[in-house]
């Protein structure tokens, strides 16, 4: 059914209803860019949840990955990355494909809707023209005709007065005349005009406006089919990544059913052994008698485990378990940046890892720093390449990353040639570091604490009587790094009479004190010594009588009175 023929009288309505089309493309345009902000928006949250849970570049990297549960988690994440990558081209398919489609259409829509209308509107005013002109005809003569008229009849009357002259009746008769030629031309002029105006309406009606209005209905019907498409369109962009959907999805999958429970239970075993005999049975020792103790037949030990102890071990070691509430306390994989907290073996293994990873840090930083020399030189020769001055903040940031990285080697490979002094099959190792010799000038004897730990990592009742001389080495400490491992808890539980002050001291920095048996003090607090450091690095203080702990020595100035620096 054609526009042009069923609604012909009804222009305002259909210059209504193609303006409100043009304004349904116009919010159906807005409607896809706002679904393509929404997967935007969702693929950036994605990412940024993976990124969230990504490993972080540490030593507990190392660990985790040795996990098949890990490992699979990991893959989810990587997994979920691509995952979001398929929402950002589903933002970007629906913008190019819809959105910039459809807004340079709808610029194409106005100006072909404003040229219909506008030939419409020419020819509305040429045909209302038309008829201004033809009632102007009519009127014309109409008017001619009442002149004549009245021309007529002043003649009639004129020639039957007898007073009139002759010359005067003449005159009006010749008016009369004039007038009826007037009327006679005037009927012909609107005689012609009607014909040609009725012409004109019959094309206007019939021809011109049918056209126009055929042409707007092709204009509306494509408008439609266009939307039509972009609806199949806008499911289809989902669709086309519903594949790489699935194999995200199948990932996952995968990553799940490669968990093996029983593979990582064994790796917990291989991560924390010590290699260390549990304790033999404790010998009796039998003070009722003044002979030398000997070990009975019916003794629960042996005879093997009835031979002499070794010389220098007075005491038996505590096993983990008896002792030390803040050692059970660390978290897996937790503990302070020496690895004070692992046993021999696995705090050596943990110290010359770090050290191969920071090495290799430092030769990627070395390879970056000879590039960027080769390509200063190149400038050099040839300033039109660059300018040659534009290296050289980027030279100078390498050179303190790879002085700080270098600071950092030596650090751990003094805590390393220091665990392997004290490890009994590395008494007579000489494998220390240069860069850790270089410091030797330095008076540090300021033992941690685990000088007080056995070979498994607990502690033993034993207390060091060497000489402790105290070195600041760090004068402005970072808090980051105080030490996770506190003195034994025996000092805490031992005592039931409170210690004697014997000295005071002066809170060089804030100490937070979260750990066990640890006092949290503000800078410039002044606290009463009650026990000096025995070269585990802390100080036994008190504020009150109900409040006192450990602080580290290097964040306080202590004062003792004379005579507890005499003894």
């Amino acid at each position: 059914m054609s526009w042009g023929t069923e609604l012909w009288d009804q222009f305002d309505n259909l210059e209504k209803h193609t303006q409100w089309g043009i304004e349904f493309v116009e919010k159906y345009n807005k409607f896809v860019k706002e679904r393509s902000e929404i997967e935007i928006n969702y693929a950036k949250q994605i990412r940024n949840l993976s990124k969230k849970y990504q490993p972080k570049k540490n030593s507990r990297e190392e660990e985790e990955s040795k996990f098949s549960f890990c490992r699979a988690f990991f893959t989810t994440l990587n997994e979920l990355n691509d995952y979001a990558g398929q929402h950002e081209v589903i933002a970007e398919n629906l913008t190019s494909q819809i959105f910039v489609e459809l807004t340079r259409y709808l610029q194409e829509l106005k100006a072909e809707r404003k040229t219909h209308f506008h030939d419409g509107r020419k020819a509305q005013q040429y045909i209302e023209s038309s008829w201004k002109q033809l009632e102007s005809c009519k009127r014309r003569f109409e008017r001619d005709c009442k002149e004549a008229d009245r021309a007529q009849q002043y003649f009639e009357k004129m020639d039957a007065d007898i007073n009139v002259t002759k010359a005067d009746v003449e005159k009006a008769r010749q008016q009369a005349q004039m007038r009826h030629q007037m009327a006679s031309d005037s009927k012909g002029d609107y005689s012609s005009y009607l014909q040609k105006f009725n012409q004109e309406q019959n094309d206007h009606y019939h021809t011109i406006i049918p056209n126009i209005f055929q042409k707007l209905q092709d204009m509306e019907e494509k408008r439609i089919e266009r939307i039509g498409a972009c609806m199949k369109t806008f499911a289809e962009v989902d669709r086309q990544v519903l594949p790489i959907v699935g194999k995200c999805l199948d990932g996952m999958t995968t990553a799940a059913e490669s968990i093996e429970p029983k593979t990582d239970s064994q790796q917990v075993v291989e991560s924390y052994k010590s290699g260390f005999e549990p304790p033999s049975d404790v010998e009796f020792e039998d003070y009722g008698q003044a002979m030398k103790r000997t070990v009975s037949e019916n003794s629960l030990s042996n005879a093997k485990e009835g031979k002499e102890k070794p010389a220098g071990k007075s005491k038996p070691k505590l096993w983990p378990f008896i002792k030390n509430k803040n050692k059970l306390s660390l978290k897996l994989g937790s503990g302070p940046e020496d690895f004070s907290h692992l046993p021999p073996e696995q705090r050596r293994k943990k110290l010359q890892g770090k050290i191969d990873d920071l090495n290799k840090d430092i030769h990627k930083e070395m390879d970056q720093r000879d590039a960027l020399t080769k390509m200063k030189d190149v400038y050099i020769k040839n300033p039109q390449m660059g300018d040659p001055t534009s290296v050289d903040p980027r030279l100078t940031e390498i050179a303190q990353s790879i002085e700080k990285l270098q600071a950092e080697v030596q650090k751990f490979e003094g805590w390393l040639a220091e665990v392997e002094e004290r490890m009994p099959s590395k008494s007579d190792s000489h494998r220390r570091s240069g860069l850790y010799e270089t410091q030797s000038n330095i008076a540090v004897s300021n033992n941690c604490a685990q000088d007080r730990e056995s070979p498994d990592g607990s502690y033993t009742e034993e207390q060091n009587t060497e000489t402790q001389v105290k070195a600041n080495i760090n004068p402005t400490p970072n808090p980051n790094t105080i030490p996770t491992t506190m003195p034994d808890d025996e000092e805490f539980d031992d005592d039931d009479e409170p210690l004697a002050t014997i000295g005071t001291c002066k809170a060089l920095y804030p100490f937070e004190g979260h750990n066990e048996g640890t006092i949290a003090v503000a800078e410039g607090e002044l606290l009463y010594v009650i026990e000096e450091d025995k070269g585990d690095g802390w100080t036994r203080v008190r504020r009150n009588q109900d409040e006192e702990g450990y602080v580290p020595t290097s964040y306080i100035e202590v004062n003792l009175e004379p005579n507890a620096k005499d003894s």
